[in-house]
């Protein structure tokens, strides 16, 4: 069990390094949708059900940075699904509802909004000032690609 969950953190963090990398190749970006399905799939052995959840979480957001928003809603809800049966952290809400909103961007401008606005209201619950910002960063982010549409 400890081989999976190294590897689930592993290939979690560099999932995070290929979204964070701007120029990523066509190559990376096909890599980067594998380490992070593989990623999930370490939790599902090793991991809870909240690092379940995360992962679904991480895996849209790698479809939306792809624009294949179809995958990203479907990941995006698999969260969503999670976080209303499970009582995990003050941020997981209203993350669920950013990565639904993102995933909406090109499929549902209407749906996307509604989402925006729940997460900027479950914000507001989230207690940790950093976590709190990270999210409004993101929700502003979407916002903007958005208005770009």
């Amino acid at each position: 069990m400890t081989d999976h969950r190294k590897l689930a953190v592993d290939l979690f963090n560099y999932t995070w390094t290929l979204l964070d990398n701007k120029e990523r190749t066509p190559e990376q970006d096909e890599e980067m949708v594998h380490s992070a399905h593989a990623s999930r799939y370490h939790w599902g052995i090793a991991g809870t059900a909240k690092n379940h959840a995360r992962g679904e979480w991480q895996i849209a957001r790698v479809y939306a940075a792809l624009k294949r928003f179809a995958a990203s809603a479907h990941h995006a809800q698999l969260y969503m699904d999670a976080c209303k049966m499970h009582d995990f952290d003050d941020w997981d809400l209203p993350f669920a509802h950013e990565g639904l909103a993102r995933a909406n961007v090109s499929i549902d401008s209407q749906k996307a909004r509604e989402h925006l606005k729940a997460a900027r209201a479950a914000g507001g619950n989230i207690k940790k000032e950093e976590d709190r910002d990270w999210l409004y960063k993101n929700l502003d982010e979407i916002g903007a690609m958005m208005h770009a549409n």
